[in-house]
């Protein structure tokens, strides 16, 4: 059983819904997984050593939603290096846009340069195509649920 923190930045609520049937999925595998909505640097900090699931959409330019930024500041700021975390990131965006899915590619960027692990491929959800986001990301939940030690 993996010992599951899923952090959200949402706009409009898609990424919550996400999160929260990523969650059912992976309490239903066995492992225990948490949503965090307004995610701070305390609630990741809990998840060293264990798994951490990004869930965000993209606002702006390619950039993280308000619910996200504190999360994502803190983490740039104040850990650096930090090799024991493994994660996984679902990014939600729309590929009309030049920054497709940037907020989600902006985070992988940040835990990839401060030596966290990623598990699997990041999943990225085009809303143009999958208006209904959670047809795409339930199944990669499933298998990287299967991917946790």
């Amino acid at each position: 059983m993996a010992v599951v923190g899923i952090f959200v930045g949402t706009m409009y609520g898609n990424s919550l819904l996400v999160a929260e049937e990523a969650e059912a999925i992976l309490a239903g595998m066995g492992h225990k997984a948490t949503v965090y909505e307004d995610p701070e640097l305390a609630d990741w900090e809990k998840y060293r050593g264990q798994y951490a699931l990004v869930v965000t959409s993209t606002t702006g330019q390619g950039d993280l939603p308000d619910s996200i930024v504190p999360l994502y500041q803190g983490i740039k700021d104040k850990l650096g290096y930090q090799p024991e975390m493994r994660y996984g990131i679902i990014a939600l965006g729309d590929s009309t846009y030049a920054s497709f899915c940037g907020g989600g590619k902006k985070f992988d960027a940040l835990l990839q340069e401060q030596s966290a692990q990623r598990v699997g491929e990041m999943l990225m959800i085009d809303a143009s195509e999958h208006p209904e986001p959670e047809s795409e990301s339930n199944p990669w939940v499933e298998h990287w649920g299967t991917l946790l030690g």
